[in-house]
């Protein structure tokens, strides 16, 4: 859906609400075009039904508005009279319809000032539940919304078990582009396990203004690109068509920003030729080959323990083990170990099938003799640049001309063909990024999976609220106490401000509980 189509809907919407309303407005001694004017009427019908003006402002944000819109239909309904059980159900499940048949077969009147207060206690609390979902949608929406880590690939900076709040405000908030979804979900309905949302219709891209951009280094949350394909390695026969808003949520390293030039070596990211210096708190970690001596005995499991070592491949031979996420620093130390004779980084030399661009006429090929370790050089494309077209060079942008930017592309022979016309070169409509893990040979990331478009950025990790370890054993074990309310970013390693909750916590109990003994003491002395 295009601007013009969006703004078409909307027409079509207040059109529907004026036929449906126009006697209704007569009838509490407004004109009969006020019914008709987009965004006025609603204004005016919030003065009618005595609810806030600004209620007419959550018209406008989609999911949101679903929820506010049977509340309205509900109002207005009681306005004029319509207050039983059967009213407001027919108003909720007709869609508001219902009022166009009250506004053209009952004769109604209008309650200037009837008491807008809940009849009964049941509808107190319901009215309390529609507005704390509103409250908390809106804020999940636009503000800050929760995250789990699912995987290793940020291991060490970001834990499996932490969870994170994720701010929507520091890159710009995005409005949902799937208007018609359930509210506090993404893309499917917990338990039930069935989609969260309709795909149609689907609203413009939109984005408020950035509070910063992003950085190299920067954590960053977005929804996976290829989650349009049930198998991302391969072209498949069965496409999974997700909306933008509603893709799978990633959460990786921002490597390489719109305009670098990005290119790996022996497992070392390079940008616009210079190695990328990490911040203090990531970690890089690298698959190492471990050889001993074979004689003296190594208690393995307790050193990659105290290492906090959370994916080692295992004992190959008696005299071998592999481990898939050592940090540099902690590769050193093994070599120190008695009974150690070797502690080599293991690094890939051949050619990789999956690596990113690896599609050749829909079947799988290798690329340049990529791979994980060895990667590029390739141009992280940026919103208004130009680059030449070649059939050599296509692979690259393929997605982004199609998938990404909406564009028709056919190649015949050496002719490139874009929405029908021969093309020799091509301008990127948005930017795009390079996500990386740190765990590098544990991650599904931009090597496998290409640039992340601007439009699927979904925000900032800023906060660790609650970390636990599902493998640890006992209860109280599971806690990692140490990582609650840290920071994701800044200088240095992560403090807990969790002893400083907990004083804020037990001094609000105390006061909450000196103020409710002084309202008792006053109380009794009436």
């Amino acid at each position: 859906m295009d601007i013009s189509t969006w703004i078409i809907t909307i027409l079509i919407i207040s059109t529907t609400h004026a036929i449906c309303t126009w006697k209704l407005y007569l009838k509490a001694g407004r004109k009969a075009w006020e019914a008709f004017v987009p965004v006025y009427n609603g204004i005016v019908l919030m003065q009618i039904i005595n609810r806030p003006k600004w209620w007419v402002f959550l018209l406008f944000l989609p999911v949101i508005n679903l929820l506010i819109l049977p509340v309205i239909w509900i109002e207005t309904l009681r306005t004029f009279g319509k207050k039983t059980t059967a009213d407001m159900w027919l108003g909720f499940i007709t869609f508001g319809l219902y009022i166009g048949y009250v506004n053209y077969t009952q004769e109604v009147s209008y309650g200037a000032e009837r008491d807008t207060k809940p009849a009964t206690k049941a509808l107190d609390t319901l009215g309390s539940i529609t507005f704390a979902l509103i409250v908390a949608t809106f804020v999940h929406t636009y503000f800050i919304q929760p995250f789990v880590i699912p995987s290793s690939s940020l291991e060490k900076s970001l834990l499996i078990g932490d969870f994170l709040f994720v701010s929507k405000f520091h890159y710009g908030a995005r409005t949902p582009m799937t208007p018609v979804a359930a509210p506090m979900v993404h893309d499917s309905i917990p338990m039930v396990k069935k989609l969260s949302y309709l795909s149609k219709p689907q609203l413009p891209y939109f984005r408020f203004p950035a509070l910063e951009k992003i950085k190299n280094n920067d954590i960053v949350v977005f929804n996976w690109p290829r989650d349009t394909l049930s198998n991302m390695y391969l072209p498949a026969t069965e496409r999974i068509d997700k909306p933008r808003d509603k893709k799978t949520n990633y959460v990786k390293r921002c490597v390489g920003i719109a305009g670098d030039s990005l290119q790996i070596k022996d497992g070392i990211v390079f940008v616009n030729g210079k190695e990328l210096i990490l911040p203090e708190r990531a970690k890089p970690q690298y698959s190492y080959k471990i050889s001993t001596d074979g004689k003296t005995p190594i208690d393995f499991e307790t050193i990659l323990r105290e290492m906090q070592v959370t994916d080692p491949a295992g004992m190959i031979t008696n005299d071998t083990l592999y481990v898939q996420a050592l940090t540099f620093e902690n590769a050193e130390k093994l070599k120190s170990i008695s009974g150690i004779t070797s502690v080599k980084r293991m690094i890939n030399k051949k050619a990789e099938d999956g690596v990113f661009p690896d599609f050749k006429d829909g079947k799988p090929s290798v690329t340049n003799n990529w791979n994980g370790d060895n990667f590029g050089p390739i141009y992280i494309p940026q919103a208004g640049k130009t680059v030449a077209l070649k059939k050599e060079t296509l692979p690259l942008y393929k997605l982004i001309i199609t998938e990404y930017e909406g564009n028709t592309l056919e190649v015949k022979g050496n002719d490139i063909k874009i929405n029908g016309k021969i093309a020799t070169s091509y301008t990127f409509k948005q930017d795009y990024y390079w996500m990386m893990g740190d765990n590098r040979h544990n991650s599904l990331d931009a090597r496998y999976f290409g640039y992340t478009p601007a439009d699927h950025i979904v925000g900032k990790p800023i906060f660790i609220w609650m970390s636990l370890d599902w493998n640890a054993k006992g209860l109280l074990n599971k806690f990692r106490t140490e990582r609650f309310f840290t920071t994701v970013s800044g200088e240095g390693q992560p403090e807990s401000y969790f002893k400083y909750f907990l004083f804020l916590l037990a001094g609000y109990f105390a006061w909450d509980w000196y103020r409710g003994k002084k309202k008792k003491k006053d109380t009794d002395l009436l």
